[in-house]
């Protein structure tokens, strides 16, 4: 579907050139041009070319974005009426006046931010849900300890240096993953350890790397009132249990940290 429409906007848009009148022989060619531009490479593409061509992207960009917003909300978009609308601006005959088409985009936007909303709202509760079942059924687990707050901690290697105060700056890998396995961020992968005041972190972090030795691995299961609440994220929607595994390599000076 996507494809389709950022194809109808493409030609929408090499329409609204084939409609402009030719007032002169540069006229004439660079319309000639613009028409060729999909035969051309980017580095051989005059000013103008790319004008035009950013002037379609972006058209399609847009449709095919808002085409996949609708999509994931429940009412698709209507690509015959899009693609007659298309045309009846580029031909001037429009059904409605600029200002009825103007009310109606408001209307649009307004129903999609009130189901924007209503799904953000689902989705946050689904969340609350899911956590407690799931922090439920971990804490039964062998290995798993649950602290007063809820943090729950395993520890999967034990470490031999000091321990963090909630003051003190750490220097952590870590990977940190939704409860459907996704995960949304790794120092690992990044191949660079993290480096921050522990007390300016998520409370479940503050709280539990200071459970921590140098050297220790630990997985935390974070519940959401200590993780990010009903802040959204990234790929970390309302409401979200995380988990995370934290490896302390080392706490930090307050000289090396200057330095």
């Amino acid at each position: 579907m996507q494809k389709s429409l950022v194809a109808l906007s493409t030609i929408a848009a090499l329409g609204l050139f084939a409609c402009q009148p030719n007032t002169s022989d540069e006229a004439a060619t660079t319309g000639t041009d613009i028409a060729e531009t999909a035969d051309v490479s980017t580095e051989s593409m005059t000013d103008v070319q790319k004008q035009a061509y950013a002037m379609g992207a972006s058209m399609g960009l847009f449709v095919s974005n808002r085409a996949q917003q609708q999509e994931q909300l429940g009412f698709p978009l209507d690509e015959a009426a899009l693609k007659e609308g298309f045309e009846d601006g580029l031909n001037d005959t429009l059904k409605f006046t600029p200002q009825e088409i103007q009310q109606i985009a408001q209307q649009g936007e307004e129903v999609l931010r009130a189901k924007q909303q209503e799904m953000a709202q689902k989705a946050a509760q689904d969340n609350i849900e899911a956590g407690a079942a799931y922090l439920e059924e971990n804490a039964k687990k062998d290995g798993v300890t649950t602290t007063e707050s809820g943090l729950q901690y395993e520890v999967l290697e034990e470490g031999e240096g000091a321990s963090p105060a909630a003051e003190d700056i750490v220097k952590v890998h870590y990977r940190g993953t939704l409860l459907d396995g996704t995960e949304f961020d790794s120092s690992y992968k990044r191949d660079e350890p993290a480096q921050f005041p522990l007390n300016q972190v998520i409370p479940g972090w503050t709280e539990g790397v200071q459970l921590m030795k140098e050297g220790a691995k630990f997985r935390f299961h974070i519940p959401s009132d200590l993780a990010y609440g009903e802040r959204a994220t990234g790929s970390i929607t309302p409401n979200s249990t995380l988990i995370f595994d934290v490896e302390l390599l080392e706490i930090i000076k307050e000289e090396a940290a200057a330095e």
